[in-house]
């Protein structure tokens, strides 16, 4: 029986994985964790866990005895840049944590398989910027897509060093209805909607033209899942995997929605987070996810807006 601890739990991705894992684990197997008192999206189990402090984790990890950790607690790319110093700690230290975590579990016989996110943003502005390879240049320019590639790093290490068995994906853009924008250079993609069903005009923070791989969150739930419930011999990549949704860009998106939305109009205002989305790829190949573990997308833009229109809950 699997016993899973999910950090970050109030977060955009780690609230929608929760209530997946718990779909499939059951709710008493998955212990919701973040720094808030209480669980934002109802988790059955939830615990006050921040991840920088390692006996708090230890503690966890042994009144539950967990047997999986996905660390998703993270400071996203644009509030990274506001304050770099703790973006680094939290988003260093707290994958460092587990880690060490699981490398004492394991030498103990208590192994311990680990989820951590990496991201497009690991890229960098000399990345190969269109069908971006599995393995390419990486010069990461903000603090986030720095701790990212050191994160990969890490990982691999680990495994390599005490056969640590974790696994990561190389995130998109993510876009949920679910929970709001969590501070990223992709949150034009979802901000986008609500004013289109409040009937305003959006004033977008990117150029027009500056496509983004993106992914829609039910995509990005079942890759994470696939990818840890595949077999270890299958994970040849143990940096982190390219994972791909879609690519679009604003004037795309724009142009989806307002075949459903006739008269909506968007206003291009780009800020200081257009410059981070054009250092990062408009596409990638993840024919190794494919390869691996048999990753594929399933949800393309159209389907995509369809679903943000009709489930998206707006607020005055």
């Amino acid at each position: 029986m699997e016993r899973i601890l999910v950090i970050g739990a109030n977060g955009q991705i780690g609230s929608e994985l929760v209530d997946a894992l718990a779909a499939k684990h059951g709710a008493d197997n998955v212990i919701a964790a973040d720094i808030s008192p209480t669980s934002l999206y109802g988790a059955k189990v939830y615990e006050v866990v921040d991840v920088l402090n390692a006996v708090r984790l230890a503690e966890i990890h042994d009144k539950y005895e967990i047997t999986q950790v996905y660390q998703l607690a993270a400071l996203l790319s644009a509030t990274g840049e506001k304050a770099p110093l703790k973006a680094w700690t939290l988003n260093m230290d707290g994958l460092l944590n587990i880690l060490e975590l699981a490398r004492i579990r394991g030498e103990a016989g208590k192994p311990l398989k680990v989820f951590w996110p990496s991201s497009i943003a690991a890229f960098g502005p000399n990345t190969e910027a269109v069908n971006t390879p599995q393995y390419t240049v990486m010069d990461p320019n903000t603090i986030y897509g720095i701790s990212k590639l050191a994160g990969e790093r890490l990982c691999e290490y680990y495994f390599q060093k005490y056969n640590v068995d974790v696994r990561s994906i190389r995130y998109p853009g993510i876009i949920s209805y679910k929970s709001p924008p969590g501070g990223g250079t992709t949150d034009y993609a979802i901000a986008i909607f609500h004013s289109a069903l409040k009937g305003e005009a959006y004033s977008c923070f990117l150029e027009a033209q500056q496509s983004l791989p993106m992914i829609y969150m039910p995509d990005a739930i079942r890759a994470t899942i696939s990818l840890m419930e595949a077999p270890a011999e299958n994970i040849k990549i143990r940096s982190s995997y390219n994972v791909s949704g879609m690519s679009f860009n604003p004037q795309e998106l724009t142009a989806e929605i307002t075949k459903n939305v006739p008269n909506f109009k968007v206003h291009y205002a780009p800020d200081s987070r257009q410059a981070i989305a054009a250092s990062w790829p408009q596409s990638l190949n993840d024919e190794a996810a494919f390869k691996d573990w048999g990753w594929k997308a399933e949800i393309d833009l159209a389907s995509l807006v369809k679903d943000m229109l009709k489930n998206v809950r707006v607020t005055n």
